[in-house]
């Protein structure tokens, strides 16, 4: 395993780390004998959420005995103070520790959203807190929002970001190389797109050519998928043709109609929040899951069904996008 400074952070994480999103879909037994596997490939960081319902509990189930090998980061979608400070101490109590490495805001979608956390009531004025108490170690922040990274680097009050990055989706390299001039960790999230991506480890290579990027998180559900990912660390070397070929085959197979969540189709006349229907049906069909994805698919007031098909969201789309058509299939994805 190879490993890089985390920003100004300074924390000296592996250049692959474990993506806690698919430990959902395992029970706790299997849980600790992934990461023990991961363990001993050299993978030493681990992301993962107060959102993905029961991950953080079985990874801080495994980690009994074993936390100071690892470096941990979780995230809160908590906007406010109080919030924050809640989930906080739930994040500790279910990782089974007293303290955690790099605790982000999770998913901050716009301008209105970022000057909130950052408000005398904000989300961020708890993590301050909990760093100056020493229960947290560094802040970041996540987003799929373009526009809003842009802002949040250069406020100077974050140690690292989370971005997408993958073969087809590669439009923050220039954030992404501001935030390194800004000693900004880069943490590149969804590395097989979602699952879209089969070749697992040409999306890793692929990812890790880029200096810019301190480390790539594929999430792993089983020993296998660890195996896999590691592999490539193993047999690191510069792209060959065939692999530069094999990426242009991809991205033409899915560029035509892959969600790249920048949100410039927004606002929906109906509300439907567009990216989130592409991003759930997603976790539904490739990630297996089904009942992550329903829940919270369900649980918006605006849905796929509610697309009056007006073509306003086609008209401001930068990838020509076919919305509404992508919009029935996840109509068919989620049988209503």
């Amino acid at each position: 395993m190879e490993y890089k400074l985390l920003g100004k952070s300074e924390l000296k994480v592996s250049k692959i780390g474990f993506g806690g999103i698919p430990i959902q879909r395992v029970n706790i037994e299997e849980t600790k004998e992934i990461l023990i596997r991961a363990e001993e490939r050299g993978i030493n960081f681990i992301d993962t959420a107060r959102a993905y319902t029961v991950s953080e509990e079985f990874i801080g189930n495994a980690l009994v005995g074993r936390r100071e090998k690892w470096i941990l980061a979780t995230k809160s979608m908590a906007r406010d103070k109080a919030a924050m400070s809640k989930d906080i101490e739930t994040s500790l109590s279910n990782l089974k520790t007293d303290y955690i490495d790099l605790y982000q805001l999770h998913n901050v979608k716009t301008s209105g959203e970022l000057e909130k956390v950052l408000s005398n009531d904000g989300a961020y004025a708890a993590l301050l807190q909990a760093k100056e108490e020493g229960k947290i170690g560094h802040i970041g922040i996540t987003s799929h929002s373009l526009d809003l990274l842009k802002v949040a680097i250069e406020t100077g009050k974050f140690e690292t970001i989370m971005y997408p990055y993958n073969i087809v989706e590669n439009q923050a390299e220039q954030v992404f190389q501001r935030a390194k001039e800004l000693n900004i960790g880069v943490i590149a999230m969804k590395p097989m797109a979602g699952g879209a991506i089969e070749d697992g480890k040409l999306a890793i290579k692929y990812i890790l050519q880029n200096d810019n990027i301190t480390m790539a998180i594929p999430g792993m559900a089983s020993v296998k998928e660890v195996e896999e990912n590691t592999t490539v660390i193993d047999e690191m070397s510069e792209l060959t043709m065939e692999e530069k070929k094999q990426i242009e085959k991809i991205t033409n197979e899915l560029g035509q109609q892959f969600c790249r969540r920048c949100g410039y189709c927004a606002p929906c006349p109906n509300t439907i929040d567009i990216p989130s229907m592409f991003l759930f049906s997603g976790y539904k069909e490739r990630y297996g899951l089904s009942k992550w994805a329903e829940e919270r698919y369900f649980a918006l007031t605006s849905r796929a069904k509610d697309c009056i098909e007006c073509g306003e969201c086609e008209k401001k789309c930068p990838y020509d996008l076919p919305i509404r058509s992508m919009l029935k299939k996840v109509r068919m994805t989620f049988d209503e």
